[in-house]
């Protein structure tokens, strides 16, 4: 009897057993096709185009990692690109000088190339390859905004540039004076030219005539010698994910320029009309975006400082009376903030600025909202203590955020910043009568007070 029942206490046991292993057959069908498929061989293919910045770096990274885990046979990088930051170039030179799964950087299509940071990333990969019709080189130090650098500067930057470049080539075992002719001269190739001298490996027409020329090739990683068996070889491409493909879209200067411009802006509405809330919180989303996007750009802060100001000087000009002189000052201010806001010195980087016709259309809105603000503002101060709108004194209205003692009150339909007549704090909800108007700003007094 106490057989039977210490049996009874185990078919639970049991059941739970034969349920999960009649659920693993499933699962191992479906994780295991899966599981063969990234580890049978195969190239991993990237595409790496536009400048060189922390998102690429991240994204090759990421693709290194994912070539290592599959068991990829080797990792092709199609790489298109102007240039780049100088602090990227040497993270991802980095990758590549350690991977342990063979890299081919692929100039690719035709038409391509791989100008000034690109040089870099080109030979720093074990294999070296250009397509017909492309070029590299030409990684002569230059400021971010395309001009020439000052003796000093240029000579220690240049220096350093060519340091890295003569090291990569010994690496390699590719031709030193060649690379660094591109870094001290300008010099630039076609792909014919780079193969002749050295600097790429061989031309390939397409991904699968560079494969068919792998095929057989040896190859020295930090993991040891691979010969790389690359005939019919499966071929994988990997994208960038949601984040980076939103990282790169507010990487744009002009995106990251209107962040910063309406970002500052919202912070300043709220700043003199407390309680609104939406545009506070929208100016400090928009400025976090813009210096996130910052973090991948040559910013000056010189630029950002200009901006700054000219928000600031707008903001005084509607306060004090400047009579046009701040207005002026702000304007000038901000067309040289968005002028210089990308300014960084860089040996890689290819010429970064936000859209001249932007900065002047954001100039010229912001100069016209600053010129009404004024003239309404003004036209108040000439009647001295005369109302601008007499009909509004004596109405009533209600508190919509807190007068401390200032804030915001609603007078029939409309909304205005409010100052308490006497000072004292004013609850939301609270019946108030606007006692006078002075530019954009009523005094108001508790409704009960005004009776009284």
């Amino acid at each position: 009897m106490s057989l039977s029942k210490r049996h009874r206490k185990l078919w639970p046991l049991l059941t739970g057993i034969c349920l999960l292993m009649g659920l693993a057959g499933p699962l191992l069908g479906l994780v295991a096709p899966h599981l063969a498929r990234a580890q049978s061989p195969h190239a991993l293919i990237v595409t790496i185009d536009g400048t060189i910045n922390p998102v690429k770096e991240r994204f090759i990274s990421r693709a290194i990692d994912q070539a290592v885990e599959d068991q990829a046979t080797l990792l092709i990088l199609e790489l298109d690109t102007p240039g780049g930051l100088l602090s990227s170039t040497r993270k991802i030179v980095e990758y590549l000088l350690e991977s342990p799964v063979p890299v081919v950087v692929f100039v690719s299509p035709r038409g391509a190339r791989a100008g000034s940071a690109g040089t870099f990333i080109t030979a720093a990969g074990h294999f070296a390859v250009m397509a017909p019709g492309t070029n590299i080189g030409a990684a002569t130090p230059i400021s971010a905004t395309g001009e020439d650098l000052d003796d000093t500067l240029a000579s220690k930057v240049e220096n350093d540039a060519a340091a890295l470049i003569r090291s990569i080539a010994q690496e390699r075992g590719r031709n030193e004076e060649a690379l660094e002719e591109t870094v001290r001269m300008a010099a630039s190739f076609s792909a014919n030219e780079a193969v002749e001298l050295n600097v790429v490996d061989f031309i390939a027409e397409d991904l699968d005539d560079l494969l068919a020329q792998l095929n057989g090739q040896t190859v020295i990683t930090t993991s040891g010698e691979q010969t790389l068996q690359t005939h019919d070889l499966a071929q994988r491409r990997m994208n960038k994910n949601l984040l980076e493909n939103f990282l790169e879209f507010i990487s744009d200067p002009n995106i990251s320029f209107l962040f910063l411009t309406l970002g500052g802006l919202g912070l300043v509405v709220e700043l003199f009309n407390p309680g609104l809330i939406a545009p506070g919180v929208v100016g400090i989303i928009l400025l976090l975006l813009a210096f996130l996007a910052f973090g991948n750009l040559p910013v000056s802060w010189a630029g950002i400082t200009f901006i700054v100001v000219a928000i600031l000087l707008a903001v005084i000009e509607t306060q004090v009376a400047g009579w046009g002189v701040l207005g002026v000052g702000s304007i000038v201010c901000f067309i040289i903030g968005g002028i210089v806001l990308f300014g960084e010195t860089t040996p890689t980087m290819p010429s970064v600025n936000v859209s001249r016709w932007l900065v002047g259309g954001i100039a010229a809105a912001f100069a016209l909202s600053l010129f009404y603000l004024t003239q309404v503002i003004y036209q108040s101060r000439r009647q001295g203590n005369e109302p601008l709108r007499p009909s509004l004194v004596g109405m009533s209205g209600t508190v919509t955020g807190e007068l401390t003692p200032r804030g915001i009150v609603q007078v029939g339909s409309e909304t205005w910043t409010a100052v308490s007549l006497d000072g004292n704090v004013i609850n939301v909800g609270e019946p108030v009568k606007v006692s006078k108007v002075y530019g954009l700003i009523v005094t108001v007094s508790r409704q009960e007070t005004e009776d009284a």
